[in-house]
């Protein structure tokens, strides 16, 4: 959007929330990331109109990053570093929750897992198996993005210059987001090895940690899939979830 006096921002529109709630949550994650230098926009004004909440945000340089390739993943893993224990001082911003033993606002559903093929029901059997042993709720106080992939990081010049989209934000543990960052490339291509690297990364982490994240970007995005794609994109998410179930 342009004001009157030539001052450009990005205008959002949120159905079905609260300006009280966004302000509490998302909105003061971003900032709370800002105010540590991270290229979060920053927020020029929240607005309830009706049922819906309207946002007004800073315009941040750079444009979408279509291909990930290594100079980015280094930088994106330097952010997902700075996001740690970046809320231990917010303790009233909400942690994530991962939904895997009960759905999610519009998401993170388990029917359409039970009902879609053998494959899909194993799968939602696993999530809820994960689920009972991790408990509802993300521990932590990282700053956590929960849709950090591609399509949300801006650069120019090769260099990171803003992360965008932080209407999920919520506490808990940053590692999530890179677990994301996984799923998200999934469909994408990349440069060469940056998968494995990124692969690597998440090798790293202990089981016990890492099963719930995937469990959680499982359930997700095969549960998107089943409700909004074909069969092809369904068997296209199930094949990256099962690396992981064993």
């Amino acid at each position: 959007m342009r004001r009157a006096d030539g001052h450009r921002s990005v205008l959002t529109w949120r159905p079905h929330a609260s300006a009280e709630e966004m302000r509490a949550g998302p909105l003061a994650v971003a900032e709370a990331l800002r105010s540590a230098g991270y290229p979060a926009p920053a927020t020029e004004l929240v607005a309830q109109i009706g049922h819906a909440v309207v946002i007004v945000q800073e315009l941040l340089p750079g444009t979408k990053v279509d291909r990930l390739d290594h100079r980015t993943l280094d930088q994106v893993l330097d952010l997902n570093a700075r996001q740690a224990g970046r809320l231990a001082d917010h303790p009233g911003i909400p942690a994530v929750d991962l939904h895997l033993r009960d759905d999610g606002a519009g998401y993170c559903l388990h029917e359409p897992l039970r009902r879609h093929n053998r494959r899909s029901a194993a799968l939602e059997r696993w999530v809820a198996a994960v689920g009972a042993d991790a408990g509802p709720r993300m521990a932590g106080t990282d700053a956590v993005h929960l849709d950090f992939h591609p399509g949300n990081l801006l650069a120019s010049g090769g260099a990171v210059t803003g992360v965008v989209d932080w209407d999920g934000a919520a506490r808990g543990d940053r590692r999530l987001d890179l677990v994301t960052l996984r799923f998200g490339i999934h469909a994408q291509e990349t440069d060469p090895d940056v998968t494995a690297r990124l692969d690597d990364v998440l090798d790293a982490y202990p089981e016990d940690v890492l099963r719930p994240l995937w469990a959680h970007m499982s359930l997700r995005m095969v549960d998107w899939a089943v409700r909004h794609f074909t069969p092809v994109d369904v068997e296209h998410w199930l094949d990256l979830a099962e690396r992981r179930t064993g």
